[in-house]
């Protein structure tokens, strides 16, 4: 839980300090411009703030891990879900609306979540857990999309990647979530981007995943 204020304020400094021109860059969401993502990040930060809002009647159902559900189909940016959020973020036309309107309910949604009680468990996409569970799982989730961010940008644009403990962090709940530990020489940043699919295993890579188990071949999962 502690990691969440730190990796979504490091997310929305870099989105803050991108040009205009790289709005227009792909992004490592296949299918999405950066515009897109940012515009995500904006959706992202209502879900926070409407969770937030949103005790549970019952006791937690998931937790941090199970929050997430690994997928063998990784976006291929087609979803109806994927086209909306394209078209809205057209509909800014001017990158500074979109900066703005980001750090608007983003720093809206950190001041709700530091002030969220731990342990209140709250309701979201049909299932209950706690504040500190969900909070927690949005680590992953600002960390992948930092990396999607700063992905395909020219050196000259491009701002700092996701925090190390961020980074760490996240890889962590992935390889729990699998129930396997990628190979300690990989970097947090690769290991994420290949168990993710935002990569491919180069070919030692691979062989070193194979040595793992069939485990390691299922790789790579996306995590929706």
């Amino acid at each position: 839980m502690e990691l969440f204020s730190p990796t979504w304020t490091a997310l929305r400094e870099a989105v803050a300090t991108l040009p205009d021109r790289a709005f227009a860059a792909p992004s490592g969401c296949a299918g999405w411009l950066v515009q897109d993502l940012v515009c995500h990040l904006v959706i992202d930060a209502q879900d926070v703030l409407i969770t937030l809002a949103t005790p549970a009647e019952t006791a937690p159902t998931a937790d941090a891990l199970s929050y997430w559900t690994p997928s063998q189909a990784p976006p291929d940016g087609s979803d109806p879900l994927d086209a909306l959020t394209h078209r809205l973020a057209l509909a800014y036309e001017d990158p500074s609306l979109l900066r703005h309107h980001l750090e608007d309910l983003g720093a809206a949604a950190d001041r709700a979540a530091a002030l969220a009680h731990p342990e209140l468990p709250v309701a979201t996409q049909g299932m209950s857990l706690t504040v500190r569970d969900y909070l927690g799982a949005y680590v992953l989730e600002w960390t992948l999309h930092h990396l999607d961010l700063v992905a395909h940008l020219d050196p000259e644009d491009a701002p700092a990647g996701p925090p190390d403990a961020g980074l760490a962090g996240a890889r962590d709940l992935v390889e729990r979530r699998l129930r396997l530990r990628l190979p300690a020489s990989w970097a947090d940043a690769d290991a994420l981007r290949i168990a993710t699919g935002r990569r491919p295993a180069t070919p030692t890579e691979r062989a070193e995943l194979e040595e793992l188990g069939p485990r390691a071949l299922m790789l790579p999962l996306s995590f929706g």
